[in-house]
């Protein structure tokens, strides 16, 4: 049984809190417990002192001028996009596109390779999968005429291998896009194997990394992914900021779906020619200090450790699925062969908005909803909704027991004759 002694404890990770004074209040005269991570995590204080030192020092628009300021801000600028692709493993910083997040990312490829195939277009996605990188898919098939079809899972929530196979064969060749870790499930899907499997058969593999960029070592070179997304404000980084990353010869052979400044080579009245990857895809003034605080942010997590944050968060989410399985009557969404970052779970008889309601009233923040996946909700597990549990490290495993405890009362509350 794992219990916290057997780990690192949370006073050793007390320093390292300190880092996100937003946790350190009360809500409804209760102490905060954030465990909502999944949608948001917290910024460090490194974070939020680097985006106030550049406003201080360096604020200016990038690439367009010859001034002073400006030379610095494009410097931090581009620096921040080395960051990226070293974090991310890429060998070019060239493979790296600035977006505001990972819905923009995919939106914006599902739109250049749906511009490049036209009725060819075909797109292959599993039923996990967040409404992000499920309906961009789905309606650029339904523009084109193309193709788009679902991997099942299995009983334990896994993508079902076999079926995958046998939809490559039988569909249109195209596009397989796949989160790595699910939003709902926290299933990890097996990267490998599966964009193996494409690439055999000639498909392309786009990775949604929204939610495993904190939890799993990412790197887009040894996986041989051909695009991959993810978020600045689901690791430690600003909102509106994220990364669309892909291998630059496929990158030059895409057209834009955004015109303005900055990404144009030569504008004449007789046409328009563009600048090669990622200016290409970055029209008008770029969030560049977003993509200052996220290259902070990623710059803390290799600080930390990447694998010794990914250690802490795996035992908080082992802690907290070993405490829920304790709650008569409750059900955890999924058995996966290897979990990350959340857990859902469904109460039978009592509503999941009631339960995330009456435990932010005892101080406990937790999601409740479809999580922007009803696909997987509606048509294998036959909910509406569930309640989430997303820790993160700088979560402690007393803040674990005090949501079983506030659980438990909500409960008790909804249904007292039990």
């Amino acid at each position: 049984m794992l219990t916290p002694e057997l780990i690192a404890s949370d006073n050793d990770w007390a320093p390292v809190r300190m880092q996100f004074p937003i946790l350190d209040q009360e809500v409804f005269k209760k102490p905060l417990a954030y465990l909502d991570n999944a949608a948001t995590t917290q910024m460090p204080l490194r974070v939020l002192d680097t985006i106030r030192h550049h406003y201080l020092e360096q604020n200016a628009n990038v690439h367009r001028a010859t001034h002073e300021l400006s030379g610095r801000s494009t410097n931090a600028f581009e620096a921040a996009r080395d960051t990226v692709a070293r974090y991310i493993g890429s060998k070019s910083s060239n493979t790296i596109i600035f977006t505001r997040g990972t819905t923009d990312s995919l939106n914006m490829l599902a739109q250049m390779l749906e511009r490049k195939w036209g009725a060819s277009f075909s797109a292959l996605v599993s039923t996990l999968e967040h409404h992000s990188n499920f309906v961009p898919w789905q309606q650029a098939a339904r523009r084109t005429g193309g193709s788009f079809a679902t991997i099942p899972l299995d009983a334990q929530g896994d993508i079902d291998l076999d079926a995958y196979a046998k939809l490559l064969d039988e569909l249109p060749v195209g596009i397989v896009s796949v989160a790595h870790v699910s939003n709902v499930l926290g299933t990890v899907n097996p990267l490998a194997q599966i964009i193996e499997m494409a690439h055999q058969r000639g498909w392309l593999v786009s990775v949604d990394a929204a939610q495993s960029i904190r939890h799993e070592r990412v790197d887009v070179a040894a996986l041989d992914c051909d695009f991959l997304s993810f978020s600045g404000h689901k690791t430690l980084g600003p909102t509106g900021i994220g990364v669309l990353h892909g291998k630059e010869e496929l990158l030059n052979e895409l057209p834009p779906v955004a015109f303005g400044g900055e990404m144009v080579d030569t504008v004449r009245t007789s046409g328009t020619t563009f600048e090669s990857a990622p200016l290409r895809f970055e029209a008008g003034t770029p969030n560049y200090v977003g993509a200052i605080g996220l290259a902070a942010a990623l710059d803390y997590l290799e600080l930390l450790g990447r694998d010794v944050v990914a250690e802490r968060e795996h035992a908080l989410l082992d802690y907290a699925e070993q405490r829920l399985g304790e709650i008569p009557g409750l059900q955890i969404l999924g058995t996966p062969q290897k979990r990350a970052g959340v857990l859902s779970f469904s109460v039978e008889g009592v509503h999941p908005f009631d339960i995330a309601t009456l435990m932010d009233k005892m101080g406990i923040a937790i999601r409740a909803g479809n999580q922007c996946a009803q696909p997987l909700l509606n048509e294998v597990y036959s909910l509406s909704s569930v309640a989430r549990i997303s820790p993160a490290f700088y979560n402690t495993f007393e803040e674990i027991d005090r949501a079983i405890d506030a659980l438990e009362r909500a409960l008790s509350i909804c249904r007292p004759a039990l």
